[in-house]
């Protein structure tokens, strides 16, 4: 359907109506398409546009929970990623980590509480991937870390993914399957009877027309955004925006094979430094986000220097500099303000709210977006309750069962199967020569996937081919201007845009990428050496001591889950 055709049928009574097109709407969508529902998705923006396209890209079971004691949350979250990992090869993939320890005061209780914390994470998946290595084996898997201070590594299992193309295939197949999703598509009012809400006012962004919409229940899953929608119907504000920020390295330049993570220098907060996608990511910050959230966000002069000073710390001989950074992005994460000090502490669990029967749900992970779209429908069934329950053992995704040409490589059909599902072989197809099925330089990314993209996924704007479809914005030098011609060539004819509009789309582009994807400017950034040097901690990232008395219980529940796990798996497996 071309998007004016989607406009043309919008017009009709809703059984739920989903306001937010990242991951959390997108799951929503897809379970409620499960049930024979009529639902339909409208997000103001681009799909994945906010947090879900700025994530740190990782499907994991929530190792930093455990220290909290939040032990069902990661118990959730393993299953979750084992799940997904399983339904979807190609699109969410293992990633081994090692947690580098250093010398000093803590590092024989940090050693023991990390041995207790990944015997319970590895006991929750049923498995046992962990293992300790000694400086000399570390630096054999990680050559490039410095060892003068290392006192060794854990390694363990986790996963990551592409979080754009996870909510692109979740939404694809719940359109295949009956459900209706639009973007550009803006809610200005919530439609309200006898003070309860039965719909919304929709706007197009692209033509400014505006319709009327209603629904047996309306859900807002818009995020680190609820409280927008929330105050139409009187609600106070509960969001604690905080932006995590991230800086990308050419993967020739800053070589990891596989995920480093660490604590930071300067205030013993968590670091990663990971592959992903053919380049290298270091992240990430945990800050409040000040600024309005109607503006994109971007990394700050003081979190490159943060992240810098990770860098320098632990990889100074490979001698990396601003100018080796080729692109960064920032994302706000949807956190409920508990009061806490630290935003670090903040609960990341995801929560459900009725409202003058406004549906909020928000917070929560990557990994548990099927578990959070489930509790969202359970709370629509007590608005609803002839509503059909919905089924807690349905797949992650829908079966693929194509054939892709032999003459790609495996890796290459793994790929596109993973990120296209029962597309991948119409994505092949779109190829209009050899050459389309070859990977763009420096990218995974075959040249048939941006003219795929550009025909069939949605595309509005060359921002959302560049930035989400593919992420060329991320992955390539000054966005990926090098490749100006070959795009043009390929996404002008299939968006079918005069000249004068593909002029204007890559200026704003351009403009966009360098305001929000590149680096402050440089005269603004610290010196993060000099912070080093004098192992203070900057200004807008607060120094964080975890209390003795506190960090020993924790320890204590940790040592004490760890042993009950190992014990019911060894009688289990006796049976």
């Amino acid at each position: 359907m071309t998007r004016n055709d989607i406009w043309q049928n919008l017009d009709q009574p809703w059984d739920i109506i989903v306001v937010g097109g990242g991951i959390t709407g997108a799951g929503i969508l897809r379970e409620g398409v499960r049930l024979g529902l009529k639902v339909l998705l409208v997000e103001q923006n681009d799909f994945a546009y906010g947090t879900s396209s700025k994530s740190s890209k990782l499907v994991h079971g929530g190792l930093r929970y455990l220290k909290e004691g939040k032990i069902g949350l990661t118990w959730a979250s393993v299953q979750e990623r084992e799940r997904l990992q399983q339904a979807a090869p190609g699109l969410v993939e293992p990633l081994g980590f090692l947690y580098a320890l250093f010398k000093g005061d803590n590092q024989w209780r940090e050693r023991w509480m990390m041995e207790a914390g990944l015997s319970l994470y590895d006991m929750l998946a049923v498995q046992w991937s962990h293992r300790h290595y000694n400086p000399r084996e570390v630096w054999l898997l990680a050559p490039h870390l410095d060892n003068q201070q290392l006192a060794g590594a854990f390694q363990y299992s986790d996963a990551q993914t592409d979080d754009v193309r996870l909510v692109l295939r979740v939404l694809r197949e719940a359109v295949a399957a009956g459900g209706t999703a639009v973007n550009y598509a803006s809610v200005r009012q919530l439609i309200r009877e006898e003070e309860q809400v039965v719909g919304v006012v929709v706007r197009d962004e692209v033509s400014g027309r505006e319709m009327a919409l209603h629904g047996r229940v309306v859900i807002n899953a818009t995020g680190a955004w609820v409280d927008g929608l929330r105050q139409m119907v009187g609600a106070e504000a509960k969001m604690r925006p905080l932006r995590g920020s991230h800086l990308v390295f050419a993967q020739w330049r800053f070589p990891v094979a596989q995920a480093i993570a660490f604590a930071h220098p300067l205030d013993g907060r968590p670091v990663m430094i990971y592959p992903w996608e053919g380049v290298t990511l270091v992240g990430t910050t945990d800050v409040d986000h000040h600024e309005s959230l109607s503006r994109e966000p971007a990394i700050t002069a003081d979190e490159v220097a943060y992240l810098m000073a990770a860098v320098e710390a632990h990889f100074p001989r490979l001698g990396l500099g601003l100018e080796d950074v080729i692109a960064t992005f920032a994302g706000v994460r949807p956190v409920i303000d508990t009061g806490q000090s630290d935003p670090s502490k903040e609960s990341r669990d995801h929560v459900v709210w009725q409202e003058h029967g406004l549906l909020t749900v928000t917070g929560g992970k990557l990994t548990t977006f099927r578990l959070i779209a489930l509790d969202a429908l359970a709370a629509v069934r007590q608005i609803w309750p002839e509503m059909p329950e919905p089924a807690e053992d349905a797949p992650a995704f829908d079966p693929v069962q194509v054939e892709l040409p032999r003459q790609l490589l495996p890796e290459v059909r793994r790929r596109l199967l993973g990120r296209y599902g029962a597309e991948a072989a119409e994505v092949v197809a779109a190829a209009q020569s050899p050459a389309e099925l070859e990977a763009i330089p420096h990218t995974p990314t075959l040249w048939a996937e941006v003219r795929w993209a550009a025909r069939a996924e949605g595309v509005v704007h060359l921002e959302d081919l560049l930035l989400r479809r593919v992420r060329l914005g991320l992955l390539l030098p000054h966005g990926g201007a090098q490749w100006h011609d070959q795009l043009r060539g390929i996404v002008q004819g299939e968006l079918g845009w005069d000249d004068g509009r593909w002029q204007a789309e890559w200026a704003a582009y351009l403009a966009r990428w360098r305001t929000y994807y590149s680096l402050p400017p440089r005269e603004a950034i610290p010196n993060w050496r000099a912070w080093l040097a004098e192992k203070a901690a900057p200004p807008a990232v607060p120094e964080v001591a975890a209390e003795p008395s506190r960090t020993k219980a924790v320890a204590g529940v940790l040592l004490g889950a760890a042993v009950l796990s190992l014990a019911s798996y060894w009688l289990l497996r006796r049976k």
